[in-house]
Parts: structure tokens; C-alpha cells; sequence
């Protein structure tokens, strides 16, 4: 069961770098709940688009895996779909633990397999849908290029990828804007101003945000000439990016 994150609630004599470990892993639902705004609704969104765009046969992967929610959303939509199966990638030896856990949990006729690995040592083949749900923030920049050309590559043609970020912005006014308002959203979901404080000096130089058009322009350069932001709260959103049709 979920703990509460209360991982920053008392003072750190030193602020580690932010991982993905035990801790995190433990009370990461109730984490993400409360610090990215929207999180339940992309989550839910990525069973409609897997409705729509996975084909039978086909492989999906969930890069970045997490807990498995984009895994289980995924699965949810492929009902009808024959033949399909889901891989789903985390480097974190908590996470994977118990993504496996809950999506074995479950019973299906989807196959999942669920491997510790670099999502960037992933050969992306014979894919219709590919997820990546805040992941590629946490890759150093200039690798980011180079997993979405392997994305592209393996993707079949009119297959998507979702990829959903924290984002930047180069009007300073509207950024600030949007800072605090993600602020007092976590506010008002019970962080002090301690917790904030010391999250976000764990964060510094772990989670490397691009603006909107850096995405595009990324996308663009990997092969995708079909991109758009479907959704957007805060400073928080997704962009989902067609190849396109032979």
C-alpha cells in the first residue's frame, strides 16, 4: 500500500541529489499525486490514444516505467486488439520491483514484460504506441536526440508517441506565473514550504527542462513532422507526436 510522501518534511543536513530509490519508491504514488498537476488525467488520456492508435501485433513501450500506471492504462485499451504486448523499462531496481508486482497483480491477456535497463539501451522495434511519461527530463540533454531517432525508427508508420514534460518558458513574466501557481498547488496539497524548499534543491541539475518549441524542434529532428501539445497545466504537459503514414 502507498505511503505518504513525507520524505522532505524534516531538515536535511545535506540535500541529496533526487533518485528513484526505495524511499521514493514507497510513497511515489502520494508524490506524484501531489506534485504534478494533471497527472491522473494524462494517465487516463493514454488508454484513449492506445485505443485509437495501437495496432494488433505491435509492440508498446512504456520508457521510464515508474510503477507501471502508464503500463496498466495501456493495457486497459488493447481488449480487442490481438497480439500486442508491452514492454515496460525502468533503471531503478525499487521501481521495477514493484511495477512488476503491480502489474502481475492483474491478470490479462496483454503479455507485459518488465526489464531493468537504460531506456536508451532500448531497441524500439515494430511499435505502434511508445510512452514517455516525464522521463526524458531526466536524461542529460545530449541524449535526448538520440532516443527519440530510436523511437521514431522503430515506430510503425501512423504509430505515436506520448511524451509529457515539465516545461520551461522564455516569456520570464508567464514562467514565474506558472511557477507559482504550481507552487501553491502543492500547497494546497499539504507540502510546507520546507518540503518544497528541500524538493526542489534535490531536483536541481537531476531534472533538465526544455521549452515547448526545444521539444518540437527535437521531434523534428528525430523524424516526427506531426506534433502537438494535447494538454497543458501549469508548467506541466504532454505533446503527442505522429510518424506519419508510407
Amino acid at each position: 500500500m502507498a505511503q505518504t510522501d513525507n520524505i522532505y518534511n524534516k531538515p536535511l543536513e545535506q540535500v541529496d541529489g533526487f533518485t528513484f530509490d526505495e524511499q521514493v519508491a514507497q510513497v511515489f504514488p502520494d508524490m506524484i499525486k501531489r506534485s504534478v498537476p494533471g497527472y491522473e488525467k494524462i494517465i487516463n488520456t493514454i488508454a484513449m490514444i492506445t485505443e485509437r492508435k495501437a495496432v494488433a501485433n505491435s509492440n508498446l513501450y512504456d520508457l521510464g516505467c515508474s510503477l507501471g500506471a502508464a503500463t496498466l492504462s495501456m493495457r486497459s485499451a488493447l481488449k480487442d486488439k490481438v497480439g500486442c504486448q508491452i514492454i515496460a523499462v525502468d533503471n531503478s531496481e525499487a521501481m521495477v520491483k514493484r511495477c512488476s508486482e503491480t502489474i502481475h497483480a492483474y491478470r490479462s491477456d496483454t503479455p507485459v514484460t518488465v526489464l531493468q535497463d537504460d531506456i536508451c539501451n532500448i531497441k524500439i522495434e515494430n511499435a505502434s504506441v511508445v510512452v514517455l511519461n516525464f522521463t526524458l527530463q531526466f536524461l542529460t540533454p545530449e541524449k535526448r536526440l538520440e532516443l527519440l531517432t530510436n523511437i521514431y525508427n522503430g515506430l510503425l508508420p501512423g504509430g505515436v508517441l506520448v511524451l509529457s514534460e515539465k516545461f520551461v518558458f522564455e516569456d520570464e513574466l508567464s514562467h514565474q506565473l506558472l511557477i507559482d501557481l504550481h507552487l501553491d498547488f502543492k500547497r494546497n496539497n499539504g507540502y510546507s514550504e520546507l518540503e518544497i524548499s528541500q524538493k526542489r534543491s534535490s531536483l536541481e541539475n537531476v531534472l533538465i527542462a526544455d521549452t515547448v518549441e526545444q521539444h518540437y524542434q527535437r521531434l523534428q529532428k528525430a523524424g516526427f513532422q506531426h506534433n502537438n501539445l494535447w494538454y497543458q497545466c501549469f508548467n506541466f504537459g504532454s505533446i503527442i507526436s505522429i510518424k506519419a503514414q508510407d
